[in-house]
């Protein structure tokens, strides 16, 4: 059992050492439930806000004399070897020597990718909960960790690991697996800004600009990405189709249209308005003993079956995928395929030559989830290599972004990442 083994590492007096990257609303959390832990402890936190990486080691109950700020990799290497911990502005330390396993948490797909590569390079297990960067580099990230002999994974307290759980439950019981998604917490407004959603971000303690991602859609986007290419699913349509639904729903829904459902065919991913926070998978079977065992088990009459989950815990569940990677080398969820799916950027409002597009959850842009060979065909932009991208060729609102229309930053770590998986056949550029 996973809790038994943690509990003998605090026994033993050893602990799993994580760096974190990110001590905002979601690595704040973490540091916290990470202290609470049996056989875990938050070893290293990074944050570019001075003093927010302290803040959250005294947030988890860390000692003040007992945190270390530093940006010097052999003073952090001494005071983690000395049994202390380390706030620094410096991501390179959350895979200093002493750390087991590197965690990005900040959203902002360069720094996801940066952080990725580094800890790959140094021989460190990554978890990634910058789904951004998953979305658009991941099938890179894993090849890379994969031949470096460390994990890369998503967590199981985000969305698409949560789905993929069921999933996995599903699939090893040898049920066919027919859609897989979520619910959608948030209103849906592509037009969305940090300046319409900040009363809203205040009274939530959230970051702006990450409500904003939640509304305009593009988080929602991002994670079904992310969940198809891991199992190989696609979305029905640009988009997905997102319709209201009820947990009693979920399973006449979810399913093809000629059984009064809203999909074309099978291997879909899908969000939907009315069961958030929880995620979901349809199945079906056409044993007749296996049809009557789920009808005595209060699984419905068939043919179509849902599994739904009605919560996730986000940063509070991702300590058990971070355990998993390090003591048995596990991965939560991946992309070891090409990718089906691909999040395109769209103008969230006129886009003008010159400009320079600004983060997700921004000003100018949001992202649609999409075929991945449609997006190769029409070789549309991937909405993680967006930001910092300047226009070159005018773009109107609601439209989506090309890679003719924008001039990339060829310096940035995410767009050589980019170029690499293109390069292994994963990718529309």
């Amino acid at each position: 059992m996973l809790h038994q083994h943690l509990e003998d590492l605090e026994r033993t007096g050893r602990r799993i050492r994580v760096g974190m990257v990110g001590a905002g609303q979601m690595g704040e959390g973490l540091a916290v439930m990470l202290e609470a832990m049996s056989g875990m402890e938050p070893s290293v936190v990074v944050d570019s806000a001075p003093g927010r990486a302290k803040e959250a080691f005294v947030s988890a109950g860390t000692p003040p004399s007992q945190v270390v700020e530093t940006d010097d990799a052999d003073r952090a290497i001494a005071a983690l070897s000395d049994g202390r911990r380390v706030a620094s502005s410096d991501p390179s330390l959350a895979w200093c020597s002493p750390v087991d396993i590197s965690v990005e948490a900040t959203g902002i797909p360069e720094v996801g990718a940066r952080v990725a590569r580094g800890a790959i390079n140094a021989g460190k297990h990554v978890l990634q909960m910058n789904v951004e960067t998953d979305a658009t580099v991941g099938y890179a990230l894993h090849r890379m960790a994969a031949e470096a002999g460390v994990v890369y994974t998503l967590s199981g307290g985000d969305e698409p690991g949560a789905i993929m759980g069921l999933y996995d439950f599903a699939a090893s019981l040898g049920f066919e697996v027919i859609s897989a998604g979520k619910g959608k917490n948030n209103r849906l407004d592509r037009t969305a800004t940090p300046e319409r959603v900040a009363e809203v971000a205040r009274r939530r303690q959230m970051n702006p600009k990450m409500l904003s991602s939640f509304v305009d859609g593009t988080k929602t986007m991002v994670e079904m990405t992310s969940l198809a290419n891991g199992i190989g699913f696609k979305p029905d349509i640009r988009g997905m189709h997102g319709p209201p639904v009820t947990v009693k729903t979920i399973a006449t829904t979810y399913v093809p249209t000629n059984c009064g459902g809203v999909l074309s065919g099978h291997g879909r991913v899908d969000y939907g308005r009315g069961v958030a926070p929880g995620v979901f998978v349809v199945f079906t079977t056409d044993h007749p003993k296996l049809i009557r065992d789920l009808g005595y088990l209060s699984m419905g009459s068939g043919p179509y079956y849902a599994l739904y989950r009605p919560y996730h815990l986000a940063n509070l569940e991702t300590p058990i995928s971070m355990a998993r990677a390090v003591l048995y080398g596990e991965t939560t969820l991946a992309t070891p395929n090409p990718p089906s799916a691909e999040t395109v950027a769209f103008a969230k409002r006129d886009l003008r030559v010159g400009e320079k597009i600004d983060d997700l959850g921004g000003y100018c842009v949001y992202g649609m989830i999409d075929n991945a060979r449609s997006a190769a065909s029409e070789g549309l932009l991937p909405v993680g290599l967006a930001p910092g991208a300047v226009v070159v060729s005018a773009v109107r609102a609601g439209d989506p972004i090309t890679y003719r229309d924008v001039e990339l930053d060829e310096s940035s770590v995410i767009v050589s990442l980019r170029r690499l998986q293109d390069a292994m056949g994963g990718g529309s550029g």
